[in-house]
């Protein structure tokens, strides 16, 4: 009660003023409401406010101060104080959130509350599943899910707001940050950002126990040159609006709160000062009417970019491109009120900038309830329920990629040698954006085969080598992680020989093997993808006993396992799969869980066939013309798995594909039917995906293109008839030779299967 009685004593002369002319409801926790405040009702209250502020007070709540990592302190508070602040991030947990907060309700002039923003990526406390790992199990519920318990915990921590989701289209693997996204598909991707926006912010912003979400990195981080983090990108306009931008316009039509801006040149425009990104598109074209928030340092960042030429130019070319907020650069709070001085922009123009960041203040409740309860996330942190999703969010993001010899499901008797660099590594069960939870939580593959085998069978473990990046990323010095100690030459060989050993006197052997979490990720990016380290050279080794062998890999993105898919038995991909990966993996193991994940992402044999993408358009002697060999006269131009791919325990088959009407006219909807049976022994998930081909028009249409996709559980010798519409948004592109949206009339290819490569067709047209 105390905590309540004191909110209301601390309650601001403006806020009292509001509450009496029943502008602001007179309670102490907005979250309790049962209803969203109306536009007119948040409007009316910012309109108020902006009265009363001063143009440096305008200008604070465009700044967002860095307070972690050494960047808080005295100078933090007394810049709060004075009203030049409107945000913090890099800071997390209640009491220390809830500190500065004072400062800012109690000490500043108007009170107006701050909003915490932290990187709430795939999860708080319990961690989830990498996104590129979420995006594999085509489950747009379950991620809805995870996002909700992400935000939960975080939200009971005192954060408001994520910066997430990632919706970047990524081609490249190389690219770091690819673990942080979808993958390659327009389609899938703005599935998934619609899901995970939903996740996070509950059916409105300021719903109790979510978060406001932001929408990055808007746009075209991921095409960049060489997937070399923060390079420049170079796209095609057809690309831009029908691959890349996709995502992002799902994610702003699901109602995100907020979006941010990339790091990176989009052809040859930084995307901070982006005009055209962050008001043509953003704001006309999609009529978004939250903030954009830069990324970190961004604004000043231009400087570097050869765009502007010193940071008074850098504030007037991000603020007159659309640009609300300033990340940690305090470019802003150092030159806007020089340049409206100086009459190159308005007091009018902050104002416009200054509205929404208020208006989502208002929408989350922050007025009313600006602290947090420093005892609730102690009580939800890493709940059964949570962790409970966690495993399964870790079971259904599996992609098992061969199976053969009957090696899978694994037995549970006999004696299991475990071995690899990341078998018994908690760190590397999730991701660098994993920095809120312990990793001691984190379930080991090697410690869920021990809680699934130990009963029954012998498990044992050798490490066998040891891997490091070659570069350190500068995070380990922010976060003061110690770097590894390196093994010297006699204990590598000492290792080595251990895990040989092991292999040759147990029954089976499974090998986890991939990247270390920080070989991912943000500076992540490598110029190739083969297993680092000796970790070839002992997958080869071992192999050559002729044992029963199983392949786990752990990456945060698609890596060069050609060799082990001509010579291992068994391969699943597991991604970085989370505080329950360990005993989630476990249960697909055995086979209590059956696996069905899909590839988000086409999987290249190596480095050399970069970027390869299933949905490029056929070009001059398609791979479809008999004799096609390959584009490359040195090795073969197909993926090694395509985009969509994923096994089972079972097996499914697909029968009678037809179109309700073979003829449609331009507009008309078409539906799309498909009989899916069940024709092994087990109980199984599958994801029928529907693909089509626009045979001609104003321009050359992608060989295939995903236009819609099921996740059905049939049990063994099951049947079910699954229906698809295919909509003017299916059928429409943006055509370069128009430019424009069109949907035309023509004749349309249609698949459907179990990935990309689906065999079973059928066809229509469409009529003027």
């Amino acid at each position: 009660m105390r905590f309540h009685r004191q909110k209301y004593r601390r309650r601001s002369p403006l806020a009292l003023m509001m509450a009496l002319v029943g502008m602001l409801p007179f309670h102490a926790n907005a979250q309790t409401k049962a209803t969203p405040p109306s536009d007119a009702q948040v409007q009316a209250r910012v309109s108020s406010l902006l009265k009363q502020m001063t143009l440096t007070e305008k200008i604070g709540q465009l700044n967002q101060l860095g307070a972690g990592f050494g960047m808080g302190g005295a100078q933090t508070d007394d810049t709060i104080r004075k009203g030049g602040a409107g945000s913090i991030l890099w800071v997390n947990g209640a009491e220390a959130l809830n500190r500065m907060q004072r400062i800012a309700i109690e000490k500043s002039r108007l009170h107006i509350p701050l909003i915490y923003g932290l990187d709430v990526i795939h999860g708080y406390n319990t961690i989830f599943p990498i996104p590129l790992g979420l995006a594999s199990s085509w489950d747009t519920n379950l991620i809805t899910q995870v996002q909700a318990v992400a935000a939960k915990e975080a939200r009971a921590d005192g954060i408001h707001w994520t910066f997430s989701p990632m919706v970047d289209i990524a081609r490249d693997p190389r690219w770091g940050r690819i673990m942080e996204g979808a993958g390659e598909d327009p389609y899938l991707g703005a599935a998934i950002a619609k899901a995970q926006v939903r996740g996070f912010q509950g059916p409105y912003i300021g719903a109790p126990d979510h978060l406001l979400a932001c929408v990055k990195h808007f746009a075209g981080y991921g095409a960049a040159d060489g997937g070399r983090d923060y390079d420049s990108s170079y796209i095609p306009e057809s690309q831009l609006w029908n691959v890349y931008l996709e995502p992002f316009r799902a994610a702003a039509e699901a109602g995100a709160g907020s979006f941010m801006s990339a790091y990176m040149d989009l052809n040859d425009v930084p995307a901070t000062g982006n005009r055209f990104l962050l008001q043509d598109v953003l704001r006309k074209a999609w009529g978004f009417k939250g903030f954009v928030v830069s990324d970190a340092f961004s604004v000043q960042g231009m400087i570097t970019h050869g765009f502007a030429a010193n940071p008074a130019d850098a504030a007037y070319r991000a603020i007159t491109a659309g640009l609300n907020m300033d990340m940690a650069s305090q470019t802003y709070l150092q030159n806007l009120e020089g340049l409206v001085k100086q009459k190159r922009i308005s007091e009018a123009q902050i104002e416009a900038a200054v509205r929404p960041i208020l208006e989502m203040k208002i929408r989350l409740g922050l007025f009313e309830h600006p602290y947090a309860d420093v005892t609730k996330i102690a009580k939800i942190a890493n709940a059964p329920e949570h962790r409970k999703l966690a495993r399964i969010a870790a079971q259904r993001t599996v992609v098992l990629l061969k199976n053969t010899k009957n090696i899978l499901p694994l037995s549970k008797e006999g004696s299991v040698a475990v071995i690899g660099p990341l078998a018994n590594s908690s760190a590397d069960m999730t991701s660098f954006w994993a920095g809120q939870a312990a990793y001691k939580e984190n379930v080991t593959f090697l410690q869920g085969i021990k809680n699934k085998l130990g009963a029954s069978a012998q498990v044992d473990y050798a490490q066998g080598v040891q891997i490091t990046r070659t570069i350190p990323s500068f995070f380990d010095a922010i976060m003061q992680r110690k770097p590894v100690e390196k093994w010297s030459k006699a204990q590598e060989e000492e290792e080595y020989a251990q895990a040989l050993e092991l292999a040759k006197r147990s029954d089976r052997v499974v090998m986890v093997l991939g990247e270390l979490a920080s070989m991912s990720g943000e500076l992540g990016s490598q110029s190739n993808i083969e297993l680092p380290g000796n970790q070839q050279r002992l997958l080869e080794d071992i192999a050559s006993l002729d044992k029963p062998l199983v392949l786990i890999v752990v990456s945060g993105r698609p890596i060069n396992i050609t060799w082990a898919s001509e010579h291992v038995s068994a391969i699943m991909a597991v991604w970085h799969p989370g505080t329950e990966g360990g005993n989630g993996i476990a249960d697909v193991l055995v086979g209590e869980i059956n696996p069905s994940g899909k590839l988000p992402v086409t999987w290249p044999r190596h480095a050399g066939q970069i970027p390869t993408y299933y949905a490029h358009n056929l070009t001059h002697q398609p791979e479809t013309d008999k004799g096609f060999t390959s584009r490359y006269w040195d090795d073969s131009s197909f993926p090694l798995y395509p985009f969509g791919y994923g096994l089972s325990y079972t097996t499914f088959t697909y029968s009678n594909l037809k179109v309700q009407k073979s003829t449609v006219k331009v507009g008309e909807p078409v539906t799309v039917q498909v009989d899916i049976a069940n024709t092994g022994r087990y109980v199984g998930a599958e994801v029928a995906q529907l693909y089509i081909h626009q045979r001609s028009g104003s321009a050359s249409r992608p060989v295939r293109q995903l236009k819609g996709f099921k996740r059905v559980i049939l049990k063994a010798g099951a049947k079910q008839t699954l229906t698809f519409k295919l909509g003017k948004d299916e059928l429409k592109y943006w055509s370069s030779a128009e430019r424009n949206w069109v949907n035309e009339a023509g004749s349309f290819d249609v698949w459907v299967g179990g990935d990309s490569n689906a065999k079973l067709h059928t066809e229509f047209k469409v009529v003027p």
